[in-house]
């Protein structure tokens, strides 16, 4: 099996690969910066005692992820909090969790819609011809839309440690308990893999995005 970093940079160019760390990093370090800005909005300053309310993607990933990344090209991050902190003791830990998946939404909207209003403003940027500098935008574009859906979905999965069953862990005790069973944790990496291996994701964001693309440009195309 191949280094991934080698198969991007032979595949689709320096560029693209540059493009691809970037928006792993600059993702991760917001949503986990989104979850600890909720949490001060809560009441809960452990972020900000812990030095986590930084854009230095060491102190969100860690060591060991970035060195996972590198070998594998996955990632994750860590925010700590104290829910007990939290002013609304019962919803606190859910508007927290939400808001790095919320976050992720927000870039992909972003991304998306630059790339929809570009193509619209240029119907003719996918001529041959055209200067390469427009295929790097918009590969980038592309990338941080449709990585940023992705990460949206796949946190707001009801699988621990995601941020999907702490969200639902706040609307039933039952859930709650099934939760804090010794192998929840491990149970939901091997389904949380599973899912991974399934491309799933990959095919109903592409999907998604590619239609939110195309909406967004025929209105650009407009004016």
């Amino acid at each position: 099996m191949s280094w991934w970093v080698h198969n991007v940079f032979e595949s689709q160019g320096l560029p693209y690969l540059l493009s691809w760390i970037f928006w792993i990093l600059l993702s991760i370090t917001l949503h986990e910066l989104a979850h600890g800005w909720a949490a001060i909005w809560e009441g809960d300053h452990t972020p900000i005692e812990t030095g986590h309310m930084t854009g230095n993607p060491l102190v969100h990933m860690g060591g060991f992820s970035l060195i996972v990344f590198a070998l594998i090209g996955f990632a994750w991050g860590l925010m700590p909090v104290r829910p007990w902190n939290f002013r609304h003791r019962r919803w606190g830990d859910a508007i927290v969790s939400i808001a790095g998946p919320v976050m992720n939404l927000l870039i992909a909207f972003v991304t998306l819609t630059s790339l929809g209003v570009w193509i619209g403003l240029d119907p003719n940027m996918f001529q041959h011809g055209e200067p390469a500098w427009k295929e790097h935008v918009r590969n980038f574009l592309e990338l941080g839309g449709f990585l940023n859906l992705v990460l949206f979905a796949l946190n707001l999965l009801p699988v621990p440690p995601l941020d999907g069953s702490r969200i639902l862990s706040a609307f039933s005790a039952t859930i709650r308990g099934w939760y804090q069973h010794p192998n929840a944790g491990m149970a939901g990496m091997v389904l949380f893999f599973l899912i991974l291996t399934t491309n799933i994701f990959d095919s109903v964001v592409m999907v998604l995005g590619m239609a939110a693309v195309k909406y967004t440009a025929s209105i650009a195309s407009l004016f």
